[in-house]
């Protein structure tokens, strides 16, 4: 049986999940779905980073155990996980003895095969903590680190490094080789050049840390965070010691990230596989940033949307059709609660929920025993073709727009031909016809929203299969 293995980025646990965490579970929950629904084995991880110096510093903030801070937090990215009803097969937490076990298996197998690989040096430079990453003097902005604006600490000890220089050519040959490795294009390109021009080799401990995972050997050093966090991947598979579970589902098909952290996605990560002789993931996917009315998500401005708080307002069906069909995956995007309702009301209230509720409402009055229709029309078999055609190349929005276009085939139809008025005529061959055609268009539908809209295909499945035909006693979606 083929297999599908899909991956989001762990999420840091120093505060709760907001709306832009969302979009990359979402979009991997859609193809996990689609997946599955060919028959395929699917594993959908997901989980949160615990070992980074913000989570020590959220704990401190909130008075609390870094443990135990760690343990409810990560309780509440799982339980808003579950009110989404992602289909996860899995949520690794970094401080679990499971990830703890990976981590280490990969050190042990990179050092058995090149011993030189992994030294110790002294570190000297500049490290943000928002970054969790170390930044070159160069990138600095008035001192600053340009994402943050905020001064980065001055470091200079001795830690242990991984000769990520020594795999530049390989790198370099795998991307040749392998042009969509890295996606979209910009992503790849500055990717390349990262790695032939500017890519060092890279600490991978801190000597100062309290937290994370120590290094093995050596107890006065804490795995650099990164190099612990893309391990997570490896982790939910159940490496090292379930060696059939990993054979089945590795290499992973499709690592989704944000594009902030592809240096560590794009270089890092496969030159650590590589040192490891450990196959490359098929394909990374960077999404782009979010906005919030046009203004960065930020404490500072209080802007972050709680997803929770927004399904009291929508259905989650709702929230999963905009973040996909507003914003092009790959590209930067805004939210907006304004488009939000307006997307609501015209694609799903009047949209969908209008045309289900007007070709249920004429089936149940001019065609009480019908029975279904098992002939698809041409066009609406072409858009449909056309829609599942591109869900493998994450164009989410492209995919929605072609389904729409079906809505709006079926629209037209109704108006074009005004079946109640033939009915009136007593043209009844006629009005069943056109019955027939509006039935297959919308079961194409609902076949084609399963992965992206769940909870409505659900719904609309029990009322296309419930006979004698009913409109429905509440429309799909309630207009605001």
């Amino acid at each position: 049986m083929n297999k599908f293995t899909v991956t989001t980025p762990i999420y840091y646990v120093n505060d709760k999940p907001h709306i832009g965490h969302l979009y990359s579970t979402i979009a991997a929950d859609v193809l996990a779905r689609y997946h599955a629904s060919k028959g395929e084995d699917v594993l959908f991880s997901t989980g949160t980073d615990e070992n980074s110096q913000k989570t020590v510093e959220a704990a401190e903030k909130a008075e609390k155990d870094t443990k135990k801070y760690a343990d409810e937090t990560a309780k509440i990215w799982q339980d808003v996980f579950k009110k989404f009803d992602f289909t996860n097969t899995n949520f690794v937490r970094t401080t679990s003895p499971e990830h703890k076990k990976a981590v280490y298996a990969l050190l042990e197998t990179i050092q058995e095969n090149n011993q030189d690989d992994i030294y110790q040096g002294e570190y000297v430079g500049f490290y943000c903590v928002g970054c969790e990453t170390f930044i070159p003097e160069k990138d600095l902005v008035d001192g600053k680190c340009p994402d943050h604006n905020t001064e980065p600490e001055e470091i200079k000890e001795k830690n242990y490094f991984f000769k990520l220089s020594k795999y530049r050519k390989q790198l370099l040959d795998h991307y040749k080789e392998n042009p969509e490795f890295l996606q979209p294009e910009s992503a790849r390109n500055k990717m390349l050049h990262y790695i032939e021009h500017e890519m060092e080799d890279v600490s991978i401990s801190r000597q100062s840390k309290k937290w994370g995972i120590r290094f093995p050997k050596d107890e006065e050093h804490a795995i650099y965070v990164w190099f612990d966090a893309v391990i997570n991947y490896l982790t939910a598979t159940g490496y090292p010691d379930d060696k059939e579970k990993f054979e089945k589902f590795w290499p992973a098909d499709l690592h989704i990230i944000g594009k902030d952290i592809i240096k560590f996605h794009g270089a890092m990560w496969p030159a650590m596989l590589m040192s490891a002789n450990i196959p490359l993931p098929e394909r990374i996917f960077a999404h782009g940033f979010f906005t919030i009315d046009d203004q960065k998500i930020s404490k500072s401005l209080s802007n972050a949307i709680d997803p929770i708080e927004l399904l009291k307002e929508y259905p989650r069906d709702a929230i999963r059709y905009f973040l996909l069909r507003e914003i092009p995956f790959g590209n930067d995007g805004d939210f907006s609660q304004e488009r939000l309702l307006e997307r609501y009301n015209s694609d799903l209230a009047n949209g969908l929920g209008n045309l289900v509720s007007r070709t249920l409402n004429m089936i149940e009055q001019f065609w009480p025993d019908f029975e279904g229709s098992k002939t698809v029309p041409k066009a609406v078999q072409h858009k449909a073709d056309h829609a599942e055609s591109v869900i493998d190349s994450l164009s989410f929005d492209i995919t929605l727009k072609q389904i729409w276009e079906i809505i709006a085939w079926a629209d037209g139809l109704i108006e074009k031909t005004k079946p109640w008025e033939l009915a009136k005529e007593g043209k009844e061959k006629e009005v069943e016809e056109i019955l027939e055609q509006l039935f297959s268009a919308l079961a194409t539908i609902n076949e084609q929203i399963a992965p992206f809209l769940p909870d409505t295909h659900e719904t609309l499945t029990k009322l296309l299969n419930e006979r004698p035909i009913k409109k429905p006693k509440d429309p799909l979606f309630m207009r605001k």
